[in-house]
């Protein structure tokens, strides 16, 4: 190690010299900020030959990542998003990790600002002379007293030539702002898990409800075929059908009812809270609205801007790469100074006074690697091989993106589709039921042929109730898929996803 440094004595004010090596240590200081062995950025492969746009898309639009959650048009579903943003266990984890996150990055910067310390001091000695010459010949003092006391000010700092504190501080930031992006999607995870089990909730809600209808419906049917039976108008083969269904609806039923009790119990855990409670808050009917709102074309640039995963995984390989940068200024010389200013003086009052007494120290040591154990080299094939894996990492979540992305929008469009068309066939259930309730009204048809109807009717409510949930969850999935919500020029009328058909029957006969 080479050492430069000398102690200036009390004395006239320090000369030119010092101030000149000041301005010099300085401007080192500032050059190094400029001077970085990180390499240069690169985007991987896989990722520059993404395609321009999803082949799905239906309209061109824009994204905002905003609380898309609010087109569903529910007060109520609304609630139990901004609570789950507010209460959810993950979140509060994902909170405490970006804190340390950010704290790192703080102790990290605080590297490249010199450290500062205050000092104040006193020494006091009082040692007898005997034995020494003065004192064997009896001239002088028999013993010896001396008394110092000291004030000042000491700084240390490690001028960064090669860019290793600031590559390390810069990739610590890197892992903060990868820390806030995870955040982002523990928050959009809880508000899509709040989402889909409340729909869960709704579609089971119904399922319950359109079964037991279809009990009564069917064990109306049962007594009915029965009766016919025991007169010779029916076979058994019919006897025993009708008996089936009504058996498979009920044993439907404890199922449904399970479901029903698993959403209330994840919601409840989601929301921090115990199923009885939010029973409780969910009594009321719940009725959400179904928005078709069609999807607009995505850029990968504008997936990467809104995807909380890749944004993560993009700080993290950046992380890398300036982790690298550190790693090889560690070979290089390393610069450090030291300096001190105050006082000293014989008694307290001496050392206040900085004109007279005043003392300065400035020292500064280059320090170089020359053997190490193989530590340096290690340290960088790690830092190599950490950036090989989060390349790998980025390119893979920016591609399962994009598959995702395709997939939920095509997902999205079919199950409208869907939903359309059993809508439709409601429509022709629901008018078989008025046709049947009419005959039989007429005298021209029968009983049976109307609780035949009226329970197509139920059973493709069903399928109705099915479809509505499975659309909101695509839409659910569009939005986790884009990382946001999509805005266009085109607004839809919503609809509402509950489709309730009136189980209204033949006047004077009951069901």
């Amino acid at each position: 190690m080479t050492s430069l440094g000398a102690d200036i004595p009390s004395g006239p004010a320090p000369g030119k010299h010092w101030v000149s090596a000041l301005l010099a240590l300085g401007l080192c200081a500032v050059l190094s900020g400029c001077i970085s062995m990180a390499p240069r950025q690169r985007v991987p492969e896989a990722v520059a030959q993404l395609p321009s746009s999803f082949i799905a898309a239906e309209v061109a639009g824009k994204y905002r990542p905003a609380a898309w959650w609010h087109g569903f048009e529910y007060e109520t579903l609304n609630a139990l998003v901004d609570e789950a943003l507010r209460d959810n266990l993950d979140i509060a984890e994902a909170a405490a990790r970006l804190a340390r996150a950010r704290a790192q990055a703080r102790l990290a910067a605080s590297t490249l600002f010199p450290t500062i310390n205050a000092n104040a001091g006193s020494n006091y000695s009082d040692t007898p002379l005997s034995g020494s010459a003065l004192g064997g010949f009896g001239i002088g003092p028999n013993r010896l007293v001396t008394e110092n006391y000291s004030l000042g000010l000491g700084a240390s700092y490690e001028i960064d030539l090669f860019g290793r504190a600031r590559d390390d501080w810069r990739a610590r930031r890197a892992d903060a702002y990868a820390a806030a992006e995870d955040f982002r999607a523990v928050q959009l995870a809880a508000a899509a898990e709040a989402i889909s089990t409340y729909f869960e909730i709704v579609d089971a809600r119904r399922q319950i409800e359109l079964a037991v209808l279809g009990t009564d419906v069917l064990g109306d049917r049962v007594e009915r075929t029965e009766e016919r039976y025991q007169r010779g108008l029916v076979e058994s083969f019919e006897l025993y059908q009708v008996r089936q269904q009504l058996r498979d609806i009920e044993a439907s039923l404890p199922l449904r009812e399970s479901a029903l009790d698993s959403a209330d119990g994840r919601l409840a855990v989601l929301l921090r809270d115990y199923p009885e409670e939010l029973k409780g808050r969910l009594a009321q009917p719940l009725r959400p609205r179904l928005v078709f709102d069609p999807v607009p074309a995505g850029l990968p640039s504008q997936l990467l801007a809104q995807r909380p995963d890749v944004a993560a995984a993009w700080q993290r390989l950046e992380a890398a790469r300036l982790t690298i940068g550190a790693r090889r200024a560690e070979r290089f010389p390393s610069l450090q100074i030291n300096g001190s200013v105050g006082a000293q003086g014989g008694n307290p009052s001496s050392a206040t006074k900085f004109n007279s007494n005043w003392a300065v120290s400035l020292a500064s040591s280059i320090v170089a690697p020359i053997f190490d154990g193989g530590r340096i080299a290690a340290n960088l094939k790690v830092a190599r091989a950490t950036y090989d894996e989060r390349a790998a990492a980025y390119a893979k979540a920016v591609l399962n993106a994009y598959r995702e992305a395709a997939f939920a929008i095509g997902d999205y469009q079919e199950k409208r589709q869907r939903y359309r068309l059993i809508l439709s066939q409601l429509g022709d259930a629901e008018a078989s039921r008025d046709l049947q309730a009419r005959r039989f009204q007429a005298g021209v048809g029968s009983y049976i042929a109307y609780l035949d109807a009226l329970s197509a009717v139920y059973q493709v409510s069903s399928s109705l109730s099915q479809a509505g949930r499975d659309v909101a969850l695509a839409r659910l999935g569009v939005h986790r898929a884009l990382g946001g919500d999509w805005a266009t020029g085109e607004a839809l009328e919503p609809v509402e996803m509950e489709v309730a058909p009136e189980a209204t029957g033949p006047e004077g006969e009951g069901q």
